[in-house]
């Protein structure tokens, strides 16, 4: 890798997507302030997780000025290290005392008092790795030999996330995999049979899927269960909000603890209670505004790996917000896939930071700069 020019580094600080920076900070700001009502600070006055939450921004600002003064280039060079790095953080959750089983997922490591998310870490060095394998065979990508090989490369990672079991996870990887390969010019009947066949295939999934799992699909198709009842709490607080909302502390649904895990699956919840459709409405905006941003970035890299790179986190991030704010409303199962910026969790934070730190890599280097 190469050495780093500190004082060259620094100057190209004016050239910063700033644009990008305002739109993430806004959102995470909405997100402390929807999150200070559903963990009842007003009440409690206990500020615990706002000031969790707000140390996680800080140290993701940390990070995203560390992920710029690396060129992605040389990084990608590390490739395979970056492969076999993602895979032992995916395997390390299974080490007696340190793994940690959470919502029926042993997805977490505990450090001390923390708990780490592994695999919060294995999007961004997955995205790093991929894209490099992915440009390497770019000139072939219809090729089904060179397919297949690219989804052995990656079966190994599904298969670790589906084992812990996570298949939201799992969903959100393969989500990224979908938008690398079709940006290097994946055929679309290539990848409309793929869906059709994943669909088909969907009973079979079904059969080796955990109970807990199980429920959730079963509650999707029934959503009149009482055991559906994070979703119809959900949905009761987003229809009492109206178009205006009850005003902040004032959602019953969430004061009163009806509406059940609200500060990081059903924190948007809180927010259409509270915001009403006006609130949802400039959340999902800011989302969209968000997206469009990564897109454009994406079109402007200065190679194939950088446009690759951006891609596969413009597609995380995607999902996981059609996922998370669907799931609130009943259009999509519940999978516990948090919401970015906005739920609690600092994994889920400082991860989504230095993915926008690698993404800002991508656009300084968008051409020469210094």
């Amino acid at each position: 890798m190469k050495k780093i020019d500190y004082r060259k580094n620094f100057k190209i600080v004016k050239n910063i997507d700033w644009k990008l920076v305002a739109i993430v900070l806004v959102i995470f700001l909405i997100g402390i302030l929807i999150l200070s009502s559903a963990t009842h600070a007003n009440i409690t006055k206990n500020y615990t997780q706002i000031y969790k939450q707000l140390l996680a921004f800080v140290l993701g600002v940390g990070i995203i000025m560390v992920m710029m003064l690396f060129d992605y280039d040389s990084v990608g060079k590390y490739y395979k290290e970056l492969y076999v790095f993602s895979i032992l953080m995916l395997l390390i959750v299974w080490i007696p005392g340190l793994g940690d089983r959470q919502f029926g997922a042993i997805s977490w490591i505990r450090i001390g008092k923390f708990n780490l998310q592994t695999s919060e870490i294995v999007k961004m060095t997955f995205i790093l790795s991929y894209a490099k394998i992915v440009e390497k065979h770019k000139d072939s990508m219809n090729n089904l030999r060179v397919l297949f090989k690219l989804v052995v490369y990656a079966m190994p990672i599904i298969g670790l996330l589906l084992a812990q079991p996570d298949l939201g996870t799992a969903i959100v990887f393969v989500c990224i995999i979908f938008f690398m390969l079709y940006v290097v010019g994946l055929d679309k009947k290539i990848i409309r049979n793929t869906l059709i066949s994943i669909l088909l295939l969907t009973p079979l999934m079904y059969m080796f899927m955990a109970p807990h799992q199980r429920v959730r699909i079963v509650n999707f198709f029934n959503p009149e269960l009482s055991s559906n009842y994070q979703v119809l709490q959900s949905m009761i607080a987003i229809g009492s909000g109206g178009i205006f909302g009850k005003g902040l502390y004032m959602g019953s649904q969430n004061q009163e603890n009806f509406l059940p895990v609200r500060d990081s699956d059903f924190i948007f919840a809180v927010l259409g209670e509270e915001f009403g459709l006006i609130g949802m409405l400039i959340v999902i905006i800011l989302f969209m505004l968000l997206i469009t941003r990564l897109l454009m970035i994406a079109k402007k890299s200065k190679n194939v790996y950088g446009t690759l790179i951006v891609s596969g986190i413009t597609g995380m991030f995607v999902y996981q917000i059609i996922q998370n704010i669907g799931m609130t409303v009943g259009l999509m199962p519940v999978t516990g896939v948090t919401l970015p910026f906005v739920s609690y969790g600092g994994s889920s934070i400082l991860t989504s930071m230095a993915n926008i730190g690698i993404v800002l890599n991508v656009y300084l280097r968008r051409r020469r700069i210094y």
